[in-house]
């Protein structure tokens, strides 16, 4: 049996590891982005200097063929869904089984000029390319759009000492995300790496400097103009679908897929950003472009390929990204705009850097969720207390158990039960310190 994956991303590269390891099948992966597989999440480091992009692929060049998986690197111009054909340029590729994991693909939402040159995304390799090739000698930079990746081209930007401008629409950074506090906190660290952060602000249109390259921008609600000689274009992703509209695969927002990954068409399934659940775990969204969701996705298409049957499940939620200086975690449920009765506890260092909220609900003492930033938790703490729905109070005696900081380092654990002592005139102290034989017999028992 042959199976065709479209992208090499973690997701396709995940399941042909997974089918590999399961079965004999024929495996080939398709790429029209790069030959071989890397971390998307390095690309930032490559524009830095910190890596090179031969450091950013996992696996050395002889890896494919030893474990027998083709790599084909071209374009799919179009899909034969009822001839099993995957049609290039020149040529054709014909499957027994296909996997789309063909990821996301930057949002534009129709503003004058976003077609011009010195204008781009950052989630492909052609993306960072193009932010290079025009990095040199450039003045300023404007990103429209906040969240994770504008942040991320943000820091590339400054890392070069090239003046930033930040269009955001939301009076708060990323506050559709994160609780106010944490929102307020990322904005000022913005501004304080000198970044020129403008909330409440839309795109109005990005002015043609006359010979097809972008040259400034009209901010909606002020009618200021920009000049600039870049704008990064980083409002969100979107399913990369555009190319299977027409056919007869069931889309929506992404494509259409039951809890074992399959599509309407008999043999084929998506995978990772592209993939939108139809029967969604409770709690979770139907499209998550998240790396570790993506590799779940890949494991279990493997499975369901080769025969043993696996619904999807990914588990307690989990995030973590880099807000320039500020790690960030969350495991669990953190909302923004929490329902009546989600109680959070909040602890805020007094650096205006760090902080820990804890989430319980208020009638059953159940534990919900964690939000950390600029402190670490460890995962597989974190996710026990959430899956055994373990009491607040307990989950609080105990928290130094969670903390993944050096033995050294300064312990908060109990500033954060006195915040909780105060909201409920309890009297919880920790029981536990930090050490890795206590977190051992903790996860065992």
């Amino acid at each position: 049996m042959h199976i065709a994956i479209i992208g090499n991303g973690i997701s396709g590269v995940t399941a042909a590891r997974w089918i590999r390891k399961l079965s004999d099948h024929k495996i080939t992966i398709i790429s029209s982005e790069s030959k071989f597989f890397y971390s998307r999440t390095a690309l930032m480091y490559i524009y830095m200097g910190h890596m090179r992009q031969k450091d950013t692929q996992p696996y050395e060049a002889g890896f494919w063929s030893k474990n027998r998986i083709d790599l084909v690197h071209k374009h799919v111009e179009s899909i034969d869904f009822a001839g099993k054909k995957l049609n290039f340029k020149a040529g054709q590729l014909g499957y027994d089984k296909l996997i789309l994991a063909v990821g996301s693909k930057s949002n534009k939402f129709g503003w004058p000029g976003q077609d011009l040159g010195k204008v781009g995304g950052l989630y492909h390799l052609q993306d960072l390319d193009y932010m290079e090739k025009h990095s040199k000698g450039l003045e300023r930079a404007v990103i429209v759009g906040g969240g994770l990746i504008g942040i991320e081209m943000a820091e590339m930007f400054a890392s070069r000492k090239i003046p930033v401008t930040m269009l955001v629409r939301e009076e708060s950074y990323w506050n559709n995300v994160l609780p106010a506090e944490e929102s307020e906190m990322i904005s000022r660290h913005i501004k304080h790496h000198g970044i020129d952060l403008k909330l409440g602000c839309n795109l109005d249109q990005i002015i043609d400097d006359g010979t097809g390259n972008a040259s400034a921008v009209i901010v909606k609600e002020t009618g200021e103009k920009i000049d600039c000689g870049f704008v990064g274009l980083t409002a969100g992703v979107s399913p990369n679908i555009g190319f299977l509209k027409g056919t007869d695969l069931d889309l929506s927002r992404g494509i259409k897929v039951n809890k074992y990954l399959e599509t309407n068409i008999k043999d084929v399934y998506a995978i990772g950003d592209c993939a939108d659940q139809q029967e969604p775990t409770e709690g979770r969204r139907g499209i998550e472009a998240i790396w570790y969701t993506g590799r779940m996705m890949g494991e279990t298409v493997a499975y369901n390929i080769c025969d043993k049957q696996v619904a999807y499940n990914p588990g307690i939620w989990f995030n973590s990204a880099k807000f320039l200086d500020i790690e960030y975690q969350v495991y669990g449920t953190v909302l923004a705009r929490p329902a009546e009765h989600h109680v959070s506890i909040y602890w805020e260092h007094e650096d205006g850097e760090k902080s820990v909220r804890i989430v319980y609900d208020k009638n059953t003492h159940e534990i919900l969720g964690f939000n950390l930033m600029g402190v670490r938790y460890r995962h597989e703490v974190c996710e026990k207390w959430l899956a055994n729905k373990v009491h607040i109070e307990e989950v609080l005696a105990q928290l130094a158990l969670a903390n993944f900081d050096p033995e050294f380092y300064k312990m908060y654990e109990q500033d954060v039960i006195n915040i909780y002592n105060k909201q409920t005139g309890k009297n919880i102290k920790s029981k536990s310190k930090r050490s890795w034989n206590l977190v051992h017999q903790f996860l065992k028992g």
